[in-house]
């Protein structure tokens, strides 16, 4: 048999998935012709495929070093280079490829991944695009392209792709998912009941059918919740078959405690927790941050980057890099401010580098995985009957789970109403929440509202043109004349934004994803919020915040208790004007904004965190008594 006949046969083995009867033809090549390019290229993928990354690389690199001009070859030695986490000599092996054979779709799609990865966004969406113009129905591209459209706020291509990607690939993970949760970011409601019966049916029966953070806009069980969770967590980041940290004990004076986050920056989490950062007992805690996002150069950033004792910029580092880097630095506890949200690390804590790993604030639920030791809720958004869908221990705050930064002063100058685009007269309904918060339910509620308060508007925030459109069009297909339906600009300040709200006359949340920063912001600045309190935590948090104030009066329990309560409100000026005086006092007087005592609070369940660690303590929950009503510091 001549060599050419050995190879194409062992070609036909492989790929009849008969990877050894393959190598050892391959080897039969390689010992006529010690070169030969087509067999070490073989050779390396299926050295690739069985684990054996080192013998790979070393194969592709004898190949390169006698065939410089083979194209799969410099692809295949990027594609090692990338497992290996080589991520720049992974890119330059690609783009040699490509320079080569500028159509190679793998080269193309692997070379996508890894530059979004090193969060090099425009350039994967562009060969993502390059692919799609080669091959309009290849669904991995369609997909990693459509994610990449969201990016760039470009929800219009992205819902055709994912459209397409449903036609062609009804199966494609989380693609249903995908498409839902885009729509909802224009509120475009078509076939929202079927999508989301979908996304729930496939969660139930264990299928990728969403992403978890997604399922929140869409779903109010917390079972279902956690199952989607898991799903998404054991295909996006399973546990390590090697940890970093295997049960040593690290002595300090101090606990050393790491924030894991890519919101060091203008973001909710960053207004949230600064002021915390500022006020940790530094003769008991020294502080780190590990930063996975961009500087900004915004002055938030500034005050973080001088409240941590360390400040580290991860950005460019691998996730294997993050985690050896806290291990070496001996972090006792990990704090995950991310979770499942844009630009984390989950696999970082994956790799175990702390004893106690802790998910908190920036994802709404459970991560779902082994390696999260706890989460950190109240009594309210996490009751004692709702632990069972928490992989995660629960450690309890006494008041509410979300900080607020009591050192933000509200502008003194409150703009009109001509200056916030409102007219001069007419009951205020407020709701800046996001707009993939809006569900169709809450909306038809929203626009009975305006049916029964006669002259009154509704005051919304909506990041562009087409979702205004969508939500006016909506409004006018339930009897409501668009113009009704106010829309606030963006401002560059927090505290002028805070200001504004002293014009709205009632908040109302959102459900089944509630307000939680906004909600907060609302409240912080004497505006009154009804919520409808659900069954799953995102849909618990506004009434936890409402309990921390003060005023459970505002949380309502069903759907037609949450329109009944905010009717009675905006009919009633005195009971409303009674309910804005309190929480205005209340403001002064409760634990909701007093970040010295929040912070308290945290560092000594930090503190039980890691007695229970030291002592092996395996007990459910860890919780603090609940607070008395104390003064703001």
């Amino acid at each position: 048999m001549s060599v050419t006949e050995t190879l194409i046969r062992a070609i036909g083995l492989q790929n009849q998935a008969q990877p050894e009867a393959a190598a050892a033809l391959f080897h039969e090549v390689l010992a006529a012709d010690s070169h030969n390019a087509a067999a070490l290229y073989s050779l390396t993928v299926i050295a690739m495929q069985g684990g054996n990354v080192q013998a790979a690389l070393a194969l592709c690199e004898r190949g390169l070093l006698h065939n410089p001009q083979f194209a799969p070859l410099h692809y295949v030695h990027g594609a090692v280079l990338q497992a290996l986490d080589r991520k720049v000599e992974a890119l330059q092996s690609f783009d040699a490829a490509l320079a080569l054979q500028p159509d190679h779709v793998e080269a193309l799609l692997n070379s996508g991944v890894l530059l979004r990865n090193m969060f090099r966004h425009q350039e994967a969406l562009e060969r993502f695009n390059r692919v799609v113009t080669l091959d309009p129905n290849h669904v991995t591209a369609l997909g990693n392209f459509g994610i990449l459209l969201t990016e760039f706020k470009q929800s219009e291509q992205a819902i055709k792709a994912f459209e397409r990607l449903l036609e062609l690939a009804p199966g494609y993970d989380y693609a249903p998912g995908l498409l839902f949760y885009e729509r909802m970011h224009l509120c475009d409601w078509r076939d929202f009941d079927g999508l989301t019966q979908r996304l729930t049916d496939g969660v139930r029966a264990g299928r990728r059918s969403c992403k978890s953070l997604a399922f929140m806009s869409a779903s109010d069980n917390a079972a279902d919740h956690l199952q989607a969770a898991k799903i998404f967590a054991s295909h996006y980041c399973p546990p390590k078959p090697v940890v970093l940290w295997n049960g040593e004990r690290d002595r300090h004076r101090k606990i050393r405690l790491a924030y894991v986050s890519p919101d060091f920056r203008e973001h909710p989490v960053g207004h949230l927790m600064a002021g915390v950062f500022e006020r940790h007992d530094k003769a008991r805690f020294e502080t780190i941050a590990i930063s996975l996002g961009v500087d900004d150069q915004s002055r938030l950033r500034a005050r973080m980057t001088q409240a941590f004792d360390r400040f580290v910029d991860a950005r460019a580092m691998g996730s294997v890099e993050i985690a050896a880097l806290m291990r070496e630095m001996e972090v006792d506890i990990a704090v995950d401010l991310g979770g499942y949200t844009s630009d984390t690390r989950t696999d970082i804590f994956a790799h175990r580098p702390a004893p106690v790993q802790v998910n908190y604030l920036g994802y709404p639920g459970s991560m779902g995985t082994p390696y999260h030791d706890y989460i950190v809720a109240d009594r309210h958004t996490i009751p004692p009957e709702h632990q069972a869908f928490y992989t995660e221990r629960v450690a309890y705050l006494p008041d509410t789970y979300l900080p607020t930064d009591n050192s933000v002063r509200i502008s003194e100058h409150t703009p009109s109403r001509a200056e916030c685009g409102l007219p001069e007269h007419g009951f205020v309904f407020c709701s800046f929440s996001h707009d993939y918060k809006i569900s169709p339910p809450v909306f038809d509620v929203w626009m009975r509202l305006l049916a029964q308060v006669p002259g009154s508007v509704l005051w919304l925030v909506s990041r562009g043109e087409v979702a205004q459109r969508n939500l006016r069009r909506e409004a006018e297909a339930r009897g409501i004349d668009a113009a009704r339906l106010i829309f606030a600009g963006r401002v560059p300040l927090v505290e002028d934004h805070l200001a504004r709200y002293r014009q709205a006359d009632l908040f109302l949340d959102t459900h089944p994803y509630n307000a939680h920063t906004t909600a907060a912001d609302a409240l912080m600045a004497g505006l009154p919020v009804v919520t409808y309190m659900g069954g799953a935590f995102p849909a618990r948090v506004a009434g936890s915040l409402l309990h921390a104030l003060g005023v459970p009066e505002l949380v309502a329990h069903s759907l037609a208790g949450y329109e009944a309560l905010a009717l009675s409100l905006a009919r009633e000026p005195a009971a409303l004007a009674a309910v804005k005086a309190k929480v205005a006092a209340h403001a002064q007087t409760h634990a909701l904004f007093d970040t010295g005592r929040f912070c308290s609070n945290l560092e000594a369940v930090f503190i039980a965190m890691w007695r229970a660690q030291e002592l092996g303590d395996v007990t459910d929950e860890i919780g603090l008594p609940r607070s008395r009503t104390c003064a703001s510091d």
